[in-house]
């Protein structure tokens, strides 16, 4: 890890946002080898992200937008 990645790292938490829309947001950012590693270790998460970006809007079930 970089100085730069250490200091957005702290910029990142500052902000307090959910765990997994970090591991989301990971997911997504990640190349194939992250994410191969993040899909085994978060295979529930990975799966709702994939059924999330195929949904209009994101949303699944009957949620309703905020």
């Amino acid at each position: 890890m970089s100085y730069h990645e250490y200091r957005v790292g702290q910029e990142i938490a500052a902000h307090d946002y959910p765990f997994y829309s970090l591991i989301q947001a990971a997911m997504r950012k990640a190349d194939t080898d992250n994410a191969a590693a993040l899909r085994a270790a978060f295979p529930s998460t990975w799966a709702e992200l994939q059924r999330r970006y195929h949904a209009p809007g994101g949303l699944i079930d009957s949620e309703e937008p905020l």
